[in-house]
């Protein structure tokens, strides 16, 4: 009986996402970007950071000095700038998982435990988000990153112990509220053990208030990374990075502005994408609304 109705579930889910123009439009966008940060070697026209000097700052393909083996031009160090384009989605996608899975895991943890058992432990929690909430994610994300060194590794540690505090809240507000349903009190009735009853029973009746939650958190986290980038505290270079290129770009604004509205408008894409599908996603996967 389970398999029919967990067969007959998923038609229903892909009939709501098709009827979703939200999510459709944003998961489709979502895909392409994936696709290419995946495909990139085989994508990319160009050693994204190979230079050459000779064939700096040519336009794009619709300019008229425009050269047809650089269709998006190149940099000031002549670097072709569609691969780079296509090699920074890498970054800020493997950028906006990996912190999304540290603070993800943090903060659903933290909140899952406080709602659940409530008391000086909820008190001890809550005191530690409230800390957090305090602290200002920009500056401490800079004083961080400036004494850690800039590098992948160090900003992906650094934001996702600063992001988890959202992911907190909204748990601990749900599991509270789960924690008194019937078959939640049915469980603890028959012995079941805390772990099945948060991990399995509880967190599973959360997915689409997490998923909300992910789909800001990791259109937050990529402007981060770009912020970061831009002020030359994220990504090093040579390595693609939207923000970087954007940095890179400015000295140029006046008269090559495509440096900068190129990967501007890879970012603002890629946001939109992602907050177009999380929040279709919440629609489908939450309860019906009348």
């Amino acid at each position: 009986m389970s398999e029919v109705n967990i067969e007959t579930a998923r038609p229903s889910v892909w009939r709501k996402m098709r009827g979703n123009t939200g999510a459709l439009i944003g998961g489709t966008l979502l895909a392409v970007i994936i696709l290419i940060a995946l495909l990139a070697p085989l994508l990319a026209p160009h050693d994204p950071i190979a230079q050459d000097l000779s064939r700096r700052l040519l336009p794009p393909f619709w300019h008229d000095r425009s050269v047809p083996e650089h269709l998006l031009g190149t940099d000031h160090l002549g670097r072709d700038y569609l691969s780079r384009m296509i090699y920074g989605a890498r970054v800020s996608l493997g950028v906006g998982l990996g912190v999304i899975l540290v603070s993800g895991t943090i903060g659903i943890t933290l909140g899952l435990i406080a709602g659940y058992f409530g008391g000086w432990i909820d008190m001890v929690i809550s005191f530690a988000i409230t800390t957090r909430l305090s602290l200002p994610i920009v500056l401490v994300a800079l004083a961080a990153v400036a004494l850690g060194g800039a590098s992948l590794t160090t900003l992906i540690t650094v934001l996702g112990l600063l992001l988890w505090d959202r992911f907190a809240v909204v748990t601990r507000a749900a599991a509270q509220s789960l924690r008194h349903q019937e078959f939640i009190m049915g469980l603890q009735a028959i012995g079941a053990s805390r772990p099945r009853i948060l991990f399995l029973e509880i967190l599973p009746n959360m997915r689409a208030t997490i998923l909300v939650v992910v789909s800001l958190e990791v259109a937050n986290v990529i402007l981060l990374e770009a912020a970061l980038s831009f002020l030359g505290l994220g990504v090093r270079p040579p390595t693609p990075s939207w923000g970087l290129m954007i940095s890179e770009g400015r000295d140029n604004i006046l008269f090559d502005p495509w440096l900068i509205a190129l990967p501007g408008s890879a970012l603002c894409l890629l946001v939109l994408a992602v907050n177009l599908f999380g929040d279709g996603m919440r629609d489908i996967t939450g309860p019906a609304r009348k």
